[in-house]
């Protein structure tokens, strides 16, 4: 892992709880004082800092999930605090759910392609994909229960990410591998299948 695929791990478990662990940041005001300066800044500015630098590097996959989850956060903090307080109540959670939609099938798709990484990065992308899936579904069907659920999953989500990025940054110090992360996850999966390439037959 390069360095700004660190940082990105690390903001990825630190912006999680403020967001799956406080589900009042769009329906309600109670949190949002707190959590609006997080998502900005840390969840933000700072993903998409690290985007730049795996822009830079050549990392595709870095850049775009990077990139990507750090507009989702700017956006998320400009719906939470311009928009959700001007939706006609009746759909509010429409739009909320449309929200978290397209990032669900965003990650979904970035899981697929995480299976050339880390086993560490993959199961930071499928438990955030089960928990933009399973938001989005409460959110939809104004289920409070399925929404405190995909808080759940997200701070799951959050252990995965601190872990991910606490053993890149421990074995970078170290410069040996302490903690493992499980390279080339996807390769060990194919190979129980006798595949050779990835799921799409190409390289990602």
């Amino acid at each position: 892992m390069g360095a700004p695929r660190r940082v990105g791990t690390a903001v990825a478990g630190t912006r999680c709880p403020w967001d799956a662990g406080h589900q009042d940041l769009i329906t309600g005001k109670t949190l949002a004082v707190v959590v609006l300066p997080v998502a900005l800044f840390y969840g933000g500015l700072a993903q998409l800092l690290a985007a730049m630098g795996e822009f830079r590097k050549g990392n595709t996959f870095g850049a775009t999930a990077f990139g990507s989850y750090g507009a989702f956060w700017l956006a998320y903090a400009a719906y939470a605090k311009f928009v959700a307080g001007s939706l006609p109540v009746a759909t509010a959670h429409q739009a909320t759910g449309l929200f978290l939609l397209v990032f669900a099938i965003f990650t979904v798709y970035m899981t697929v392609a995480a299976t050339r990484t880390t086993g560490a990065l993959l199961a930071v992308l499928v438990t955030l994909s089960a928990t933009f899936i399973v938001l989005c579904v409460g959110a939809f069907a104004q289920s409070p229960g399925t929404v405190r659920a995909g808080g759940w999953l997200g701070l799951f989500t959050t252990v995965c990410a601190w872990y991910a990025s606490f053993a890149g940054v421990t074995n970078a110090t170290y410069r040996r591998a302490v903690l493992p992360v499980f390279p080339d996850i996807g390769e060990h999966l194919r190979a129980h299948r006798g595949h050779r390439h990835g799921p799409f037959g190409a390289h990602v």
